[in-house]
């Protein structure tokens, strides 16, 4: 469920991919499977039609949350997985200083992690995903130990909550973060971060199963 250029797919397994964004389908590679297109409220397959399903950092966009999980219930035998981040964070850290907004924007974009608990009913559990501090995803939180990567916009394009935040407010960042970084402010004050080997940032990977 919103598979979108395919990052999050398996290789190793039959996928069937549902993406509504045209312009995201086209970015998918041809060793893909073609994605469909379709919304999570309305998925275009019988009852139990899947093995399992998943959504990784997706569920926060869709418009119809408790639709969509209970779709993805029904086309599921198996389990139903969702990665996604709780909108509170559980650590204070240092983009949440240089950035508050970011983190205001994606706390009232996040749903709450009992909510979805609570939709996908059955056997329901919740873990914590920590990031290495070498994470190949692009999203902004995977840069805590590596802070000069968020000066480049193309990174901070990666993570769509940095489209809604004012514009002021991005160039406050970039601002006050290269000075800090070049000045070694940044490094006397959050240097420890670069030697985490990982770090909890709210990432939930949330598993239902029916029994």
């Amino acid at each position: 469920m919103g598979a979108g250029a395919g990052s999050y797919e398996p290789v190793d397994r039959a996928v069937t991919a549902v993406e509504p964004s045209a312009s995201m389908r086209a970015q998918r590679p041809a060793w893909l499977s073609r994605a469909i297109d379709a919304l999570s409220d309305h998925l275009p397959f019988a009852d139990d039609s899947f093995d399992a399903s998943m959504a990784s950092v997706t569920v926060h966009q869709w418009p119809n949350l408790a639709a969509g999980l209970s779709e993805m219930r029904r086309v599921t035998t198996g389990p139903v997985v969702i990665l996604t981040f709780d909108p509170a964070p559980p650590v204070h850290w240092w983009l949440m200083d240089y950035a508050p907004e970011l983190f205001e924007i994606e706390s009232r974009r996040m749903p709450p992690i009992p909510s979805i608990v609570a939709t996908l009913v059955g056997n329901t559990t919740v873990d914590t995903v920590s990031l290495p501090h070498d994470c190949v995803d692009g999203f902004a939180q995977s840069f805590f130990a590596r802070p000069e990567r968020l000066l480049e916009p193309e990174v901070r394009r990666a993570t769509s909550a940095w489209s809604f935040v004012p514009a002021a407010a991005v160039e406050r960042f970039v601002r006050d973060l290269g000075s800090d970084l070049a000045s070694g402010a940044w490094d006397a004050r959050y240097g420890e971060f670069r030697s985490l080997p990982e770090l909890d940032v709210g990432l939930r990977l949330v598993v239902g199963r029916r029994a």
